[in-house]
């Protein structure tokens, strides 16, 4: 699914516990760590995607997580032409409508290998800001803006943590 622009329709899931600390994933083979995002499928719309993409690259299922928020409008990032795949239509980046859920189960329900090609291989609950500092350079602008636009609702569905 790319548009006129050359943007993938994706979704990216931050993923919040109940002491406020945020899901972060190391891609499989890499030191990268990212939030969980994934493209949508043809006539998918953006929830059932988020869910598809939950239950693949974490395991989750909809009745683990509550949704407490979504980005008003897509948030878009280009892609390095060096990371670019040959593709037509080409695809010059991401559009992305980002989701704020809390885990309603126990991180034992968390389980990277449910599909042939997982994405992950490690994981760690982290302050809801660390992800600013370490994920790719060309994603800091979208995570920043999907952070601080669901930062408002964080804060009022959990305890007070002490990272406000």
């Amino acid at each position: 699914m790319i548009d006129a622009n050359g943007f993938r329709a994706n979704v990216g899931i931050i993923l919040i516990n109940t002491e406020g600390l945020v899901f972060w994933a190391k891609r499989i083979g890499q030191d990268a760590w990212q939030f969980p995002q994934g493209g949508l499928q043809v006539r998918e719309n953006p929830e059932d995607g988020l869910f598809r993409e939950l239950q693949e690259e974490t395991g989750l299922q909809r009745k683990d997580v509550r949704i407490l928020g979504r980005t008003r409008d897509w948030l878009r990032y280009r892609l390095p032409k060096p990371v670019r795949r040959d593709s037509q239509p080409l695809c010059v980046g991401q559009k992305q409508l980002w989701y704020l859920l809390q885990l309603q189960s126990t991180d034992d329900k968390i389980v990277l290998t449910c599909t042939n090609k997982p994405e992950f291989d490690g994981w760690q609950w982290t302050n809801y800001w660390y992800p600013l500092r370490y994920v790719i350079s060309f994603k800091r602008e979208v995570y920043r803006r999907a952070l601080l636009e669901l930062s408002p609702i964080w804060g009022t569905h959990l305890p007070d943590a002490g990272f406000h």
